[in-house]
């Protein structure tokens, strides 16, 4: 993403959804003693977070933090930034338009957006009878009980991970008014690493989702979760499967006005 930013000594950047630093920290390295960034996300406690990172290496001078939302960057005037950046926020973001937007809003004419996101059409959802890349017909009956509870408590929650990809990421970028647009597709399908069962079952493919522990225990009988826990765990141990995974890497120009 850095790369793609294309940054030089003295550039402003603003890096929406900022989470610990990663990006920002990275991008005051290549932008110079000359250079700002503005961690900006919608977590007060991260934003504190890489304050506090700021402080220790001696930099907080050169950097701004606020609270605004990918969507509503109130807090950054017009035509002030040379690169936005952001990595794995649009997919949580309903008004990805205006996110868009508000990126053109910001950057000064010729600035650049650089933007990494996952493209979960690209996993999901999968064929029945296939779970997380594993195959599980022999207990899809099963499967489905569990599948219908993510489609009921889950699916609402994460609209906004699911109803884009590539090419939607392309569109929103050109329907804005960016030009100069290119995207990298990153697409995998190979076997998962093994796991430690127990620590797969206590994990979610995101914050917003139930553990698979939490859903077997609201959506199975006891006599299903061992049936299933018997299937999938020797897959789960050995890294018995295929999974699909995806990563879009989009840039950007704002035209010289």
């Amino acid at each position: 993403m850095l790369d793609g930013a294309a940054l030089k000594a003295g550039d402003v950047v603003l890096d929406v959804g900022c989470g610990d630093g990663l990006i920002g920290f990275g991008a005051l390295d290549r932008v110079g003693p000359s250079g700002r960034v503005i961690f900006s996300d919608v977590s007060a406690n991260l934003v504190e977070r890489c304050r506090g990172t700021a402080e220790q290496l001696a930099v907080v001078d050169r950097c701004r933090f606020i609270v605004n939302s990918a969507d509503d960057l109130h807090d950054v005037s017009d035509s002030s930034v040379d690169v936005a950046t952001t990595r794995s926020v649009l997919i949580y973001v309903d008004r990805k338009d205006r996110a868009f937007a508000e990126f053109f809003r910001v950057l000064r004419p010729c600035g650049r957006i650089s933007i990494g996101e996952p493209i979960n059409r690209f996993s999901y959802p999968e064929p029945r009878g296939r779970f997380l890349g594993y195959d599980v017909m022999p207990i899809v009956e099963i499967v489905d009980s569990l599948e219908a509870f993510f489609d009921r408590e889950e699916r609402p929650k994460i609209n906004a991970m699911m109803d884009f990809d590539e090419r939607d990421l392309v569109s929103l970028a050109e329907r804005t008014g960016f030009g100069n647009i290119h995207l990298d597709l990153q697409a995998d399908i190979k076997a998962p690493h093994p796991q430690e069962w127990t620590r797969f079952v206590q994990s979610a493919g995101n914050p917003l989702s139930p553990t698979l522990e939490e859903a077997m225990k609201a959506s199975l009988t006891p006599g299903e979760r061992d049936r299933f826990t018997t299937h999938l765990r020797p897959l789960v141990e050995s890294g018995t499967g295929a999974q699909r995974r995806a990563f879009a890497y989009l840039t950007a120009e704002k035209p010289q006005l």
